[in-house]
């Protein structure tokens, strides 16, 4: 133990601005089983004896000290405010602010641009107050929660640390500690101090619902869905919480969980573009095609000039997989919550969804007319090229299909393709001989063992005759 006697001189030693005595008592590891070596260490240095050293004298004010006089003006600037006569009082407390001021002007002065929303300028009249005078703590709690409204987080980090060092540890700092430190990525530090407002704060459910997301963005998906179960027990009307559960429950692979929840959301009439567009997708992805247009309608019906990739990424999904009249559905919301027409190149993804719909549904005619449609705004689209000359090659129009095909060809990206189904043209007429420098090239561009096989069949059909 240290002596009281020495005690007393690590004081008058620290009062005088000398070391602490380097004859200190140190303290030894316990042979019983006690603190180790390596703990020990915290006790036994010196930074730690000179704080210890301090806890003897009372400690040290937190607010500035003002003169009388600087008081009485004080008494008059307060009353003004007390009156709303904001303007006044911002001039007096100017006129009398300087220097040699006492921080309790820098202070009141950043307080009115604070309460009119004046958050730049407040907060650098915090920053003077808190210069004059480093440990006053209601300057940097005002200070922190300016740069937090500002979106300031790295200041704001700074300035509720502060707070805390001078004692000012309340569940409000602790957990504006949290959202600053999780908006810098600091989520493992962000996490502590949304766990010490909570227990100081218990009663909140909100610094509970910064903790869930903490773990959601630290990729703890599990413990997300558990203090969440948790919250909506108590809360079941929260749709914010519904949501955050189902992005954890996407992030845990239970698909079928996360719908649930964004349809209790849609119940509770708290549905967004994007928690419906997720439903839809989920539902795309689980093959319940009618389901999943319905919420896509809907999510285009709540933002019509919203983002249109999801939807339109459906609309092929869907084609895709033989949904047709689904697809055909979503086509025709998509065009009509857009009267004034889709982007060009929107555009003409869904004339290729029209066509090969047609296509399947065997409406030659209407497949012609999107596909020529298609051609005549982008004269460089192989893949209708590529069609019109399958549509032609069936029409009977051999003719045609070839100089479709030619076309198709002359793109780079086609090429390959162009010259198989040329190829396979030239040999539906016997033209065996003619195809094979096709099908060489096509192999030479892109090599597939299925055409390759096709190659060698034409080859000896060559050979025979």
């Amino acid at each position: 133990m240290i002596s009281t006697l020495h005690a007393l001189a690590l004081v008058a030693a620290f009062l005088s601005g000398t070391i602490i005595d380097p004859g200190a008592p140190k303290l030894e590891p316990s042979p019983d089983g006690g603190l180790s070596a390596y703990e020990l260490t915290i006790w036994n240095d010196a930074d730690f004896q000179r704080r210890f050293a301090e806890s003897y004298m009372a400690e040290t004010e937190i607010e500035p000290r003002i003169t009388t006089t600087e008081r009485d003006t004080m008494q008059e600037i307060l009353e003004l405010i007390s009156e709303d006569r904001m303007p006044e009082a911002l001039l007096l407390l100017t006129e009398e602010n300087n220097e040699a001021a006492s921080a309790v002007f820098d202070f009141t002065i950043a307080n009115i641009h604070f309460q009119e929303d004046e958050l730049d300028e407040a907060a650098a009249a915090y920053d003077i107050a808190v210069t004059k005078y480093p440990k006053f703590r209601r300057a940097w709690r005002n200070l922190a929660l300016v740069r937090v409204r500002l979106g300031e987080f790295g200041p704001a980090s700074k300035a509720l640390t502060k707070v805390l060092e001078l004692g000012g540890g309340d569940s409000v700092t602790y957990g504006l500690l949290g959202v600053s430190y999780s908006n810098l990525e600091n989520e493992i530090s962000a996490e502590s101090a949304y766990r010490m407002a909570i227990l100081l704060d218990p009663e909140t459910a909100d610094w509970k619902m910064y903790l869930a997301r903490s773990f959601f963005k630290q990729g703890r998906f599990a413990d997300a869905v558990a203090l969440t179960d948790s919250l909506i027990a108590a809360e079941p009307e929260r749709v914010d919480l519904w949501l955050l559960q189902a992005n954890a429950y996407i992030g845990l692979q239970k698909i079928l969980d996360a719908a649930e929840n964004y349809e209790i959301v849609d119940r509770l009439g708290g549905s967004t573009p994007g928690s419906l567009r997720n439903l839809g997708d989920i539902y795309i992805n689980e093959q319940l095609f009618d389901l999943a247009v319905d919420a896509y309608v809907r999510a285009l019906d709540a933002e019509p000039e919203g983002d249109l990739s999801r939807p339109m990424r459906a609309a092929t999904q869907l084609t895709a997989h033989g949904a047709l009249a689904e697809a055909k559905q979503l086509i025709a919301h998509l065009e009509s919550v857009r009267p004034e027409g889709l982007n060009e190149e929107d555009h003409i993804v869904l004339l290729r969804l029209r066509a090969r719909i047609a296509v399947a549904e065997g409406a030659g005619d209407e497949e012609a007319k999107v596909l020529e449609e298609i051609v005549t705004l982008d004269p460089l689209d192989g893949e209708a090229l590529i069609l019109l000359g399958q549509h032609s090659a069936r029409s009977g129009d051999e003719e045609q299909a070839a100089f479709y095909y030619e076309r198709a060809a002359s793109i780079e990206a086609y090429e390959a393709d162009a010259k198989v189904r040329h190829a396979q043209l030239l040999v539906g007429q016997g033209r065996y001989s003619e195809a094979l420098p096709l099908l060489r090239r096509a192999q030479t561009i892109e090599p597939r063992d299925n055409i390759q096989e096709y190659l060698d069949q034409v080859e000896r059909v060559a050979k025979s005759r």
